[in-house]
């Protein structure tokens, strides 16, 4: 399960972006900045990306649906947790897009603990009274015994280091991709000082080579699993931030192909799709078991497009329904919606039991968990992740 820990546009260089309280950008241009420099020129806000951080979250949400009210398409709601890859290459793209020379090191880890920590904190007390007993029911699987350790590692967001599943899912499912971002921020203000002086073609052959290098690995740990170590989590994501970065660097350095975003969804659509199908027909598709082994490589590859798209349509200054005040407010809840949504759908399971009947009548349940999803996660961005983000930030 997921948000990954999605990245707000908080980070974005202008105000009225994701976090209101949060207009000025915070990325360190590098590691071991000292004095402050002339602050780089500001960038055109990209906040279209806020409300497609929404769509991401509720492509996250259906699919854990699917273990309360199953859909006709159940197959291929199992993607949605590719969401979760959305975020980690949106993490990356933002990050770059909106780094200010002369951020410290300290400044942007601070930053970056106020973003997610408090939220994630208040989410793991919620989950831990959903996923956790004394004695955990026979006939609950989700439901696990108390373990300290556990709970500790999952505070601290290091349960994300490990895959066995009673830690890395440990405390609150969605949190393994907060352990997943932590690494991500530990390490973005060395790969930002790498790259400061790439332009456009230095940042397109930055994605093609992560593309590459973790393409081959997945390749080389299926026909060798022997002697390819298998790596954790933050590291095997990683290709999705880093080609965020990439991607950041080619717009920044003024490259703006003229895509339609229309088609930015139909790409992604259609590589979906072929995704689905060459997993359940792997013969009938052209290399479809290298298709599936490199899936990870292929998604980020269009969720960043999409992401370009978008951020392009936006630096030109067009008009796009994702900037619409309602989309805009739920890609401001996003994060917490999915902190919160999974506690809340497995709390209701617990106590009505799973709706057997796959049919297109469950969609009714999709709206009424939808429905008190959103409303716990608008109070939570209001009682915990604003105003305490706004008070852990730290002078501008």
């Amino acid at each position: 399960m997921t948000k990954a820990a999605e990245e707000d546009q908080s980070q974005l260089p202008a105000p009225g972006t994701q976090s209101p309280a949060s207009a000025v950008a915070d990325v360190t241009a590098g590691p071991g900045t000292s004095s402050p420099e002339a602050p780089r020129k500001r960038l055109p806000r990209v906040e279209s990306l806020t409300g497609l951080r929404w769509w991401a979250a509720f492509f996250v949400f259906c699919h854990h649906m699917s273990n309360l009210a199953p859909l006709p398409i159940l197959d291929f709601l199992r993607w949605g947790t590719s969401g979760v890859t959305f975020f980690f290459v949106l993490s990356g793209f933002v990050l770059t897009w909106s780094a200010q020379p002369g951020t410290k090191i300290r400044t942007f880890y601070r930053r970056r603990f106020a973003r997610i920590w408090p939220a994630h904190m208040v989410a793991l007390i919620a989950a831990f009274f959903v996923f956790y007993r004394v004695d955990p029911p026979a006939d609950m699987p989700w439901i696990k015994p108390i373990s300290l350790t556990v709970l500790l590692l999952s505070v601290l967001l290091l349960h994300g280091w490990t895959n066995d599943p009673t830690i890395l899912y440990g405390g609150n499912p969605a949190s393994w991709t907060l352990s997943v971002e932590a690494f991500f921020y530990a390490y973005h203000p060395f790969v930002q000082r790498a790259t400061a002086r790439l332009k456009t073609t230095g940042g397109l052959i930055f994605c093609v080579a992560t593309l590459v290098i973790s393409g081959t690995y997945r390749l080389l740990l299926f026909h060798f699993p022997d002697v390819v170590p298998v790596f954790p989590q933050p590291v095997l994501h990683s290709v999705s931030f880093l080609f965020g970065i990439g991607l950041a660097i080619t717009l920044r350095s003024g490259w703006r192909p003229r895509i339609p975003v229309w088609f930015g969804f139909l790409v992604v659509a259609f590589g979906l799709y072929t995704l689905y199908y060459s997993g359940e027909h792997p013969a009938k598709v052209p290399f479809g078991i290298t298709i599936g082994l490199t899936q990870k490589e292929i998604l980020t590859l269009l969720y960043g497009f999409l992401i370009f798209a978008v951020a392009i349509r936006d630096t030109r200054g067009g008009r796009s329904w994702l900037r619409s005040k309602p989309l805009v407010a739920l890609g401001q809840w996003s994060y917490s919606f999915y902190l919160i949504h999974a506690t809340i759908l497995y709390a209701i399971r617990e106590f009505y039991g799973p709706v057997g009947t796959v049919g297109w009548f469950n969609l009714t349940w999709y709206a009424g968990v939808c429905a008190l999803s959103i409303l716990a996660s608008w109070l939570m961005y209001k009682v915990v992740e604003h105003p305490l983000e706004r008070k852990l930030r730290g002078p501008r």
